[in-house]
């Protein structure tokens, strides 16, 4: 079943009209859709319904049940990431394949390298990500969190179960997960152009963190978070029961 996204103010309206040119034309409802739909609020919550009306200056959707809120998946990373100096596009295009690929959350992280991100670019984040969720169809949006420093970081890492840290040459990251105990939440941290300090990684270390290697070529910042996340969205797919 198909499923249409719609701000979270208007979600849980009987009767809600969708303006195209804010969310959805209506001639690709027309041209790719069933008359019923999912009409989901990035929030978690769904609805089953069905397309009352249609024209050129939006269209009603009527639902048929009432609203349900689907809880977040059991596998959570959350990625801390030195992108704050990528330029081009470079930035955009790792918080999309973030969003799609199912991070928790993004949280920019500032280093001696990558020492500040600009609050014009986080605006526009926030909205590549719910582009991003539209067009996956994700029921849960991803988080963007306000930039954090090395030093703020460090808790959450003792805290963690989990935390990995790509570092080239270090032991390749399949061999740590399976050695590692079965987990599906933990955090990934990736470092800025020109990576992490030798003083970063040794506090990184010590709070906890585990250096894992992608391979033997150099990456860029967002080459890297990508690899590594869908690795770990994989693993931890690959460990949930299978349904009978």
């Amino acid at each position: 079943m198909a499923k249409i996204h719609c701000p979270p103010i208007i979600f849980f309206f009987i009767l809600i009209l969708l303006r195209p040119v804010s969310w959805w034309s209506p001639s690709i409802l027309l041209r790719s859709s069933p008359s019923f739909q999912e009409l989901f609020n990035g929030k978690g919550g769904l609805v089953e319904g069905s397309i009352n009306g249609i024209d050129r200056t939006g269209l009603d959707f009527i639902a048929l049940e009432d609203p349900k809120l689907v809880l977040p998946q059991s596998s959570r990373w959350h990625v801390f990431a030195a992108f704050g100096t990528l330029k081009g596009g470079r930035a955009d295009w790792l918080v999309e394949k973030c969003t799609e690929l199912g991070a928790s959350s993004v949280t920019p992280l500032l280093t001696e390298r990558s020492p500040s991100i600009s609050e014009n670019r986080v605006d526009r984040l926030q909205r590549v990500i719910l582009a991003a969720a539209k067009q996956c169809q994700r029921l849960h949006e991803m988080t963007l969190n306000p930039p954090t420093t090395i030093d703020s970081l460090l808790p959450i890492v003792t805290q963690s179960k989990l935390s990995l840290v790509a570092v080239a040459e270090a032991t390749p990251v399949f061999s740590v997960l399976t050695s590692s105990r079965k987990e599906s939440t933990g955090l990934m941290i990736i470092g800025p152009e020109g990576d992490f300090t030798e003083k970063e990684l040794n506090m990184m270390r010590e709070a906890g963190a585990t250096a894992v290697g992608l391979g033997p070529h150099r990456l860029r910042v967002e080459t890297a978070t990508i690899a590594l996340l869908a690795t770990l969205m994989l693993w931890s797919d690959s460990e949930r029961p299978s349904e009978p």
